[in-house]
């Protein structure tokens, strides 16, 4: 890693040579089978993507036995030291910049997101996309079952206040389906490796930093589905983890994160 970088404390519990330019690194926490199923059909995109997991301290032994052979995983992250997301984003980001990649796609590891969108990930930072931010609200893109109020925040509230920080119109600034390219990660004026980066930091920093820096963005269409009825899945609960994200929000759109 490089000098500087602060990066949470992790182990490698799974690794292999890298097969390609780009790396898909997929976000999860005790997401049990779900994540085993989107890592199977995941493998389909492993002639274009390397499968990178940043693990954040899982307990259910979702990637015991062969799970990771059976779906060419070529490494397995896991995080020993604190944080949440953006403790993992940074431990993902920074070991795919180590081993060479020159672009990561991000993805939640809880099987909501439609898989088939890799290949234009791919596409675009092949042709020089910095931040690509995918969109269930663009032309193309689809979202099913998604709660109310979380599809009012996002068009009425987090989207705009995004889009105004970033000076670039963004539609779906809670979607964590994201290509960053390595000229973006390693840009002195961006940073993203520090310790200020725990939450959600990061997902929404970036998104206004390299707009605003002049940088290639760009928003692609993607497919969301939350299953009908019952528990939204979510890592966001009740009225602490909503506060929460406004906060964040908010500092990220007053630029308190700017080096």
């Amino acid at each position: 890693m490089e000098p500087g970088w602060q990066i949470p404390s992790f182990k490698v519990a799974h690794s292999r040579r890298r097969a390609n330019r780009h790396a898909v690194c997929v976000f999860v926490i005790n997401e049990g089978d779900k994540v085993r199923k989107q890592l199977l059909a995941m493998k389909e995109f492993t002639g274009q993507a390397d499968v990178i997991i940043a693990d954040g301290g899982s307990t259910d032994g979702a990637f015991d036995g062969a799970i990771l052979e059976d779906a060419e995983v070529t490494a397995l992250l896991v995080k020993t030291g604190p944080g949440k997301l953006s403790a993992q984003m940074r431990m993902g980001l920074a070991w795919c910049l180590d081993q060479g990649f020159e672009g990561v796609i991000t993805i939640d590891g809880n099987g909501k997101d439609g898989l088939a969108a890799i290949p234009r990930f791919v596409e675009l930072l092949d042709n020089g996309y910095d931040h690509i931010q995918g969109s269930r609200f663009v032309r193309g893109g689809k979202h099913y079952n998604t709660p109310s109020l979380r599809y009012l925040g996002v068009r009425l509230l987090h989207a705009p206040l995004i889009s105004l920080a970033a000076r670039f119109r963004y539609t779906d600034t809670t979607n964590g389906f994201r290509g960053y390219s390595r000229r973006l990660l390693r840009d002195e004026r961006v940073l993203p490796f520090r310790d200020c980066f725990e939450a959600y930091e990061l997902h929404y920093y970036l998104a206004i930093r390299a707009a605003r820096l002049g940088l290639r963005c760009t928003e692609t269409p993607v497919v969301r589905s939350y299953p009908p009825g019952g528990t939204v899945p979510t890592k966001i609960k009740g009225l602490r983890g909503n506060l929460g994200i406004l906060r964040t929000l908010w500092r990220s759109v007053r630029g308190d994160f700017d080096p």
